[in-house]
């Protein structure tokens, strides 16, 4: 009994380096799109270095305001360049780590059911398409994918016809739930999004000249003092995580903002 206590002491001790070592997680808050292809990442990462992670995910509007605000992020990783800028210019990261990551494509999606058919293009029939119903999308007045799709749309002539029909949401995922609970006929979200939801289908892809460029900036936050940051940042640019977000479908982008 006496050699059993020794060996688990003995492992006990082995183990508390380890957990030492690995220290406060690094805490990431992200635009919602990137929430499954972001853990998938995440994991890899702490799978390779032991060090663990810790994610907020939001509308990047929420998440640049709460960095704003003092909330306790490492890193920022927004769905649009405007809340970057906004966030840096309230000194809120810092400007030389700041890097373009990722690409993606905006789309018209239905529940997976649906019978409706549209071809996305210049005054298209979006309205009537939506019968009794609303359209489904981030809030357009400050959730990036939400100001995508109202570019889009008033490039393509249709903005007027459905603008007092909308369903805005608080995030691009919290559209792509009433689309997919049937509580919204038609919505515009991320293709990554659509392709994380199964009860939804995509009818349509917005043309990119449609709308400005959909870009995903990432950059250490200024109150950020862990140790870890300079690395996850590498780590995100790198072979292993650019093929986990290829998997998701994102697309690549210039890596210098």
């Amino acid at each position: 009994m006496q050699n059993r206590r020794t060996v688990l002491a003995g492992a006990a001790t082995l183990l508390l380096p380890a957990v030492a070592r690995a220290g406060p997680p690094l805490t990431v808050f992200a635009a919602a799109s990137l929430q499954e292809a972001l853990t998938a990442v995440g994991a890899g990462w702490t799978a390779k270095t032991g060090a663990p992670l810790r994610f907020s995910f939001g509308a990047s509007s929420a998440m640049a305001r709460q960095i704003a605000q003092g909330a306790p992020a490492d890193l920022f990783l927004s769905a649009d360049e405007e809340w970057m800028d906004w966030l840096a210019g309230k000194g809120g990261v810092v400007t030389a780590t700041r890097r373009r990551l990722l690409s993606n494509r905006l789309v018209l999606i239905a529940p997976i059911r649906a019978k409706v058919a549209l071809t996305v293009a210049p005054g298209f029939p979006l309205a009537g398409a939506l019968g009794d119903g609303r359209l489904a999308l981030a809030d357009p007045t400050a959730v990036p994918a939400g100001k995508y799709a109202r570019a889009a749309l008033t490039a393509l002539g249709v903005w007027k016809s459905v603008s007092g029909r909308l369903l805005p949401a608080e995030s691009v995922r919290t559209a792509l739930a009433y689309v997919a609970r049937g509580e919204a006929p038609l919505g515009i979200v991320y293709a990554t999004d659509a392709k994380a939801e199964p009860k939804v289908k995509v009818i349509g892809v917005f043309p990119a000249s449609s709308h400005p460029p959909i870009v995903y900036p990432v950059a250490v936050t200024s109150a950020s003092r862990h140790s870890g940051a300079a690395g996850f940042l590498d780590f995100l640019q790198g072979p292993q995580a650019s093929a986990i977000f290829r998997r998701y479908g994102f697309g690549a982008t210039a890596r210098s903002a």
